[in-house]
């Protein structure tokens, strides 16, 4: 196991960490919807066919969602850019879909600058071209670490 603080990370201090996440729950029901989409579908398809799939099954399961949300990126005050948010769920969890062979480190970076623009705590990111179905919890605090 890794360090924690300068620490020995435990087991124990894993749970509690992992219990310890912002939007745990919500989290938790995306990450159901997005397995029943790769249960259904599996492997090999367009990340839009996953990202459709993903929003019929939140629709279904009742949570509120922005598909392709626009979010401004400012420096002194300007916008200098604009970022396309796969999906953000319940105005508080930024989803980020793959259909990719593995997470690479640029995939991290980018969450974690959609966290920063939107001045959100959490992100998900989703490979559905893995089996199982790839899944990371992204923060502005914290690495990504399996679900």
């Amino acid at each position: 196991m890794g360090t924690v603080a300068g620490k020995q990370e435990t087991q124990e201090n894993r749970e509690g960490y992992m219990e310890n996440l912002p939007d745990k729950e919500l989290t938790e029901k995306i990450i159901a919807a997005a397995i029943q989409v790769h249960r259904e579908l599996g492997p090999g398809y367009l990340e839009s066919v996953y990202e459709e799939a993903l929003c019929l099954e939140l629709e279904a399961s009742g949570m509120a969602f922005e598909r392709q949300k626009s979010v401004e990126v400012r420096y002194r005050g300007q916008i200098v850019g604009l970022y396309r948010l796969d999906l953000l769920v319940e105005s508080k969890v930024v989803v980020e879909l793959k259909a990719i062979k593995e997470f690479e480190p640029i995939h991290y970076s980018v969450v974690r600058s959609y966290l920063k623009a939107t001045g959100l705590a959490t992100g998900l990111l989703l490979n559905f071209h893995s089996v199982p179905l790839a899944i990371k919890r992204i923060g502005r605090e914290f690495k990504g670490s399996e679900s």
